[in-house]
């Protein structure tokens, strides 16, 4: 009877050792494996990181341009207009501006065909405007010249109100336009603009609101 119960136990110990031994090694093998992978791995990525350049307007937030262009007032034909713009940017979103501008209109077209008659002096011909006005970036983007070189723009649209002095009398103005503006350098800028000048008149007769329309460009530098 002991020797077949110290047979049964044997046989018991040698059959778990069979059992345990096999995991044991395995485990052992993927410490060992997982272990030289984290000292040699199989991929070494090797990911090339553009430096990137962006073009940003100059830290500081005003600007100032110098603008000429042409203005088509209502019934006195179309002038060379010059003017100066400044704008404070509030944000890449929107920014103020108040801007200037002077024409010397010439003579209606009831002038000219009468030969004699002038319902302006030579002083009442300048016209002259200021005005205030809230611009909104509404498609910034970039102009590419070539493959590699690039320029920021913007598309903006803009209105506002001031005040015209034309004809002998000041005259309550609203603008409103749309332009673009590139960007040359980080404080140097280039505009194209298209903008109305609604006032009312009463020269010919009948009192009416008369639209003016101006079409300039510009040079503009941040300070």
């Amino acid at each position: 009877m002991a020797n077949w119960f110290r047979s049964i136990l044997l046989k018991s110990v040698v059959l778990a050792g069979l059992t345990w031994l096999p995991g044991y090694v395995l485990a052992a093998e993927d410490t060992e494996t997982s272990g030289l992978l984290e000292e040699n791995p199989v991929i070494e990525p090797r990911v090339a990181r553009p430096e990137v350049d962006e073009s940003k307007i100059d830290t500081e937030n005003f600007e100032l341009t110098a603008f000429t262009g042409f203005i088509s007032v209502e019934d006195f034909g179309t002038s060379n207009v010059v003017g100066a713009r400044l704008a404070f940017h509030v944000s890449e979103l929107f920014y103020f501006e108040a801007s200037a501008g002077q024409t010397t209109v010439g003579k209606t077209s009831y002038e000219r065909l009468s030969g004699s008659v002038n319902l302006l002096t030579e002083d009442e011909r300048d016209l002259s405007y200021y005005n205030v006005a809230i611009g909104f970036n509404v498609l910034p983007g970039e102009a590419f010249v070539t493959k590699n070189m690039a320029f920021n723009t913007a598309f903006y649209l803009i209105a506002g109100m001031g005040s015209t002095e034309f004809a002998g009398d000041e005259r309550r103005t609203i603008n409103y336009g749309f332009g673009y503006r590139l960007l040359a350098t980080d404080w140097l800028a280039i505009h194209a603009d298209m903008r109305d000048h609604v006032f009312d008149m009463e020269l010919l007769g009948e009192k009416k609101s008369t639209h003016n329309i101006e079409m300039s460009v510009g040079i503009s530098m941040f300070f």
